[in-house]
């Protein structure tokens, strides 16, 4: 029964969200001292946070149990993601669920900076009425530049353009000219596109090559007059910066609602001419914060009852979202995995994923880390999953490998798995079908077609005559039950795939492993079920 720390504070309709999971328990623990969160964190299969906890190295020194973090917000600076990968923890944001506040809070700051409307406002209640002395700008007309074209960043691009602005981007990740149907002009190079702006909107997210992305040299290459509005990241500007540009005139004015530390008790940003200030509002409207407080316990539940990833800020490879048939693959890739891992007792120096199908470019890297997860899983005593299955390929030497083929017409759609265990190769090939029905397609070039599902015995022997009696003799004696077969032959030798009614009992297995020849190798494995299918 999964255990959850609420260890921030979330909306209620999270909090019910957990009351109506079934089979999970929770605890609501704000504020604990880092201490304290450190020695209770391991009793719990996942933690739900919002920017107030710091999940530190020392807080994850003793992971235990945990699974999971779950961020209820988009950015993770409040988490280190590198030790949380280091201990196989899977840590969640929720990318989606605050991109509309979002991108109306950098409006409603542009147009409080180009309005001046906190002024205005102080200088109404102050009891005085000169209407000339805050003279605005519009935006209409103005040229917007985005720095991070990601979903907030479009969707303030949309507003901008709905306002009359003339819009540019800025994004090392976008590789086309152009964006939203041509509207937005893309730039390369950061020192032409600042040229080009009369107001830069930040909206990158941040890390060591975009911290003080915005600096001196940046800033002195932006118009003179120019406007700065940083909604996302403190640390993408240099504030001591920033200030020096607005009290000596060259920008016009700045919005900022993050900063390098917040609150910002010391920011020369509190005393710079110019500029809007906020207490980190973006993200805070009802509907935001019901939504991030929903997205990220929907998340954290996907992960600890169905092992399903949603999200995620350390799966190297995998989009936020996947569709059905994907993450059936996903599946098929553990299972192909188990079924290869009693080769791998003695070691492992290569693993080797490719995919037959464009379908899954984005993800084959996943299918690469899930195979070797489960292939690797029953002979460590450590933990290892998709989190950290490319450090613990790193750490041991193994080499692990993906590629993706062009289809072949009248072909399916297959995941082949080939793992070098000393010096010796074995091959797995596999199918979802249109239907949902997921195939073993070959194991080792023995050619087949069986579901990859419950107990399993894979027996390699002599093709001759009463081999397969045999064995079912001694399966029949030990009251085991054989519920499906796959046979098959190269040369003088077979391949014989059973599926059991329950494991093959260690009496039977050590019988059979003795009786070389006719019986040349005995492997056992046991498979989950497949969820919602025919298995």
């Amino acid at each position: 029964m999964p255990r959850v720390l609420i260890a921030d504070k979330i909306a209620e309709e999270g909090l019910e969200l957990l009351r109506r999971a079934p089979n999970v328990t929770f605890d609501v623990r704000h504020g604990l001292p880092a201490a304290e969160l450190a020695a209770a964190i391991g009793d719990y299969d996942g933690v739900l946070i919002r920017s107030a906890v710091q999940i530190t190295r020392d807080t994850l020194s003793r992971p235990g149990q945990l699974m999971a973090i779950a961020r209820a917000g988009v950015g993770v600076d409040n988490v280190d993601v590198d030790a949380a990968t280091a201990a196989g923890v899977l840590v969640l944001n929720t990318p989606d669920a605050n991109t509309i506040s979002t991108a109306e809070h950098t409006f409603a700051m542009m147009l409080a900076l180009y309005r001046r409307i906190p002024d205005a406002h102080q200088h109404v209640v102050s009891g005085q009425w000169n209407r000339s002395a805050y003279e605005g700008r519009q935006l209409a007309g103005q040229t917007l530049g985005v720095i991070g074209l990601g979903r907030i960043g479009r969707a303030v691009a949309q507003r901008a353009l709905a306002f009359g602005m003339k819009v540019v981007a800025y994004d090392p990740f976008v590789t086309t000219a152009s964006a939203l149907d041509g509207a937005v002009t893309l730039y390369t190079d950061l020192n032409e596109f600042l040229a080009e702006c009369d107001c830069i909107t930040l909206h990158a997210s941040l890390t060591e090559k975009t911290r003080h992305m915005i600096g001196r040299p940046e800033l002195a290459q932006m118009r003179t007059g120019a406007r700065l509005v940083n909604c996302a990241r403190g640390l993408l500007v240099d504030e001591q910066a920033l200030a020096e540009a607005l009290n000596g005139g060259h920008l016009a004015g700045a919005a900022i609602d993050v900063y390098e530390h917040e609150p910002p008790k010391d920011s020369p940003l509190l005393t710079a001419r110019n500029v809007v200030l906020a207490p980190h509002l973006a993200a805070s409207t009802a509907e935001a914060q019901r939504q991030v407080s929903l997205d990220a316990v929907e998340a954290l539940l996907a992960y600890l009852l169905r092992g399903e990833i949603r999200s995620a800020v350390n799966v190297t490879g995998m989009p936020a979202s996947l569709s059905p048939r994907v993450r059936s693959f996903v599946d098929l890739s553990a299972r192909l995995g188990t079924i290869l891992s009693p080769w791998c007792a003695a070691g492992v120096e290569r693993v080797s994923v490719w995919a037959h199908s464009e379908a899954l470019r984005d993800v084959t890297g996943t299918l690469a880390a899930q195979v070797l997860t489960t292939l690797l899983l029953p002979h460590l005593s450590e933990r290892i999953n998709l989190v950290n299955a490319h450090e613990q390929a790193r750490r041991r030497g193994i080499v692990l490998e993906h590629a993706v083929h062009s289809l072949a017409p009248n072909h399916p759609e297959t995941v082949h798995a080939l793992v070098t265990a000393r010096g010796q190769r074995h091959g797995i090939e596999g199918t979802v079908f249109a239907d949902g029905r997921m195939r073993v397609l070959a194991i080792d070039g023995y050619r087949m077609e069986l579901a990859p599902a419950g107990p399993m015995a894979l027996i390699f022997n002599d093709d001759r005559p009463g081999v397969i009696g045999l064995v079912g003799q001694k399966l029949g004696d030990a009251g085991v039950n054989v519920a499906d077969m796959a046979l098959s032959r190269q040369g003088k030798t077979a391949l014989m795939v059973l599926k059991l009614d329950e494991p093959m009992p260690d009496p039977v297995y050590e019988t059979l492993k003795g009786m070389n020849p006719p019986i040349l190798s005995v492997h056992r494995v046991v498979l989950p079920l497949i969820p919602n299918g025919p298995s």
